[in-house]
């Protein structure tokens, strides 16, 4: 094993959903450890202040555009990878997001659109990395979550789309371990996002107060990303197929 198995110099990581929260938190680290960083999202200017802050710490850093939910331009922003940077060595699965509504009006477009974006994106995106990692080896993470291990009110698709990451992480570690690549998820709980800190704010309620777990408060993001950054390096070689629950909580 390397001496420092968290060096990332040289390396390259793709972070999809890469402009805020928990996709963020994890480019900046991945760059503090020497990887340059190609950002995916929808929203350009969280996309490029994101880019900026990686690009003070000495490290490169590209936007691609790209909207996860359309399996095209999951290929697409593959290909931009390896014509920016000619090779790829770690795929952050991050993008997605969840919904709250009452069980009863959760039509079956909203289903299928919980679906697109938090799991057929990570099966286009890791299969479509895979084949360009296969010469090298190289890691993916998925960022799942602590619903898809529990029942969380009012968020059923969202939940089962988080469970069929864990089992399609699963699934992946096995087929692509021939090829040197290592597939593992992380499942957040509760977590200090801006999203969720707006929200909070929004109705008068202290975040820690909903956190998930016995510890008795919400998750920081950089509780979230250095689990993921572990997963991502060579720290985690001999690691493969697990689904690493980060909540609080045992």
């Amino acid at each position: 094993m390397q001496a420092n198995p968290f060096d990332l110099t040289g390396k390259v990581a793709a972070v999809t959903g890469g402009g805020t929260g928990i996709g963020r938190a994890c480019a900046l680290l991945y760059a503090r450890h020497g990887a340059d960083v190609v950002l995916a999202g929808r929203r350009e200017g969280n996309l490029n202040e994101t880019a900026e802050r990686i690009r003070a710490l000495g490290a490169r850093a590209d936007v691609v555009v790209t909207d996860v939910r359309d399996p095209q331009a999951c290929e697409r922003y593959i290909s931009s990878i390896m014509s920016l940077r000619g090779r790829l060595d770690i795929l952050l699965n991050n993008a997605g997001g969840s919904r709250v509504k009452n069980l009863d009006t959760w039509s079956v477009k909203d289903f299928n659109d919980m679906i697109a974006l938090n799991l057929t994106s990570v099966w286009v995106l890791s299969l479509a990395a895979s084949r360009v990692m296969r010469e090298r080896g190289g890691a993916i993470v998925n960022v799942s979550s602590a619903a898809s291990l529990r029942p969380i009110p009012h968020s059923a698709p969202y939940g089962i789309a988080k469970a069929g990451v864990n089992n399609l992480t699963s699934v992946l570690a096995v087929d692509l371990a021939p090829f040197d690549i290592r597939v593992n998820a992380v499942a957040p709980g509760t977590t200090k996002s801006e999203g969720f800190m707006r929200a909070m704010e929004s109705l008068h309620i202290d975040p820690d107060r909903e956190g998930s777990g016995v510890m008795g408060r919400a998750g920081e993001l950089d509780e979230v990303a250095w689990p993921i950054l572990f997963l991502s390096s060579g720290a985690a070689s001999y690691i493969t197929g697990q689904t690493l629950l980060v909540s609080g909580a045992p």
